[in-house]
């Protein structure tokens, strides 16, 4: 498999950290998202939407967003859960994540490293609806340990890896983590893994 991918990225750690939990190997293609590198023809031929990640697998076929990555990895492994209320859960999460996490607090990080002088003003907005995100999960991981529970495994799901991708790098964003201990216990028990990775780990 090959796996075209930009490494600051969340979205590209969270198929990173899955194909490294699952223990699986893949050629690693790295594209610099700042260089408008996902914006070329050859790479377009590839990916008509033009981003990262993209998995392509050894038959040709590829699979673009970072959660329909993840969910094509996990499905029948331990970190995907068995029944159907639980598998639907997951994907009450992941959209979470797309709809109501990602776009504030991935958006907040990339403002802050690389674009303050022409967005700053985007950020009060940003960091309400961020804040807002990480209050919701604060409250579910006051009563559950993991975002949903597998029967199988060591109890995470690719729920939380889609969610731990970009929280655990809230604070580039200008978040504090500080104001949500469930959260940052819940951060902690998910890198406490034996293939946990980190977001800067150049893949081999």
């Amino acid at each position: 498999m090959k796996l075209y991918d930009y490494l600051p990225s969340g979205n590209s750690y969270k198929v990173r950290l899955m194909m490294s939990y699952l223990g699986l190997t893949y050629e690693h293609i790295g594209l610099d998202i700042i260089k408008g590198e996902t914006q070329t023809d050859g790479f377009k031929a590839v990916n008509p939407v033009g981003q990262i990640p993209l998995l392509e697998l050894s038959d040709g076929r590829r699979i673009a967003e970072s959660n329909a990555i993840i969910y094509f990895l996990v499905e029948g492994t331990p970190y995907w859960p068995k029944n159907a209320f639980d598998q639907a859960k997951c994907m009450q999460w992941m959209f979470f994540e797309q709809y109501k996490h990602e776009p504030a607090i991935a958006v907040s990080r990339f403002i802050h490293h690389y674009a303050m002088d022409k967005r700053e003003s985007e950020l009060p907005a940003l960091m309400k609806r961020g804040y807002a995100a990480l209050d919701i999960m604060e409250d579910h991981l006051a009563q559950n340990l993991w975002f949903v529970s597998c029967d199988s495994g060591d109890g995470r799901t690719l729920a939380d890896v889609a969610l731990y991708a970009y929280t655990h790098v809230a604070g580039e964003g200008g978040f504090d983590l500080t104001r949500y201990p469930n959260i940052t216990a819940w951060l902690d028990r998910f890198a406490d893994h034996p293939k946990h990775i980190l977001i800067t780990d150049v893949p081999q």
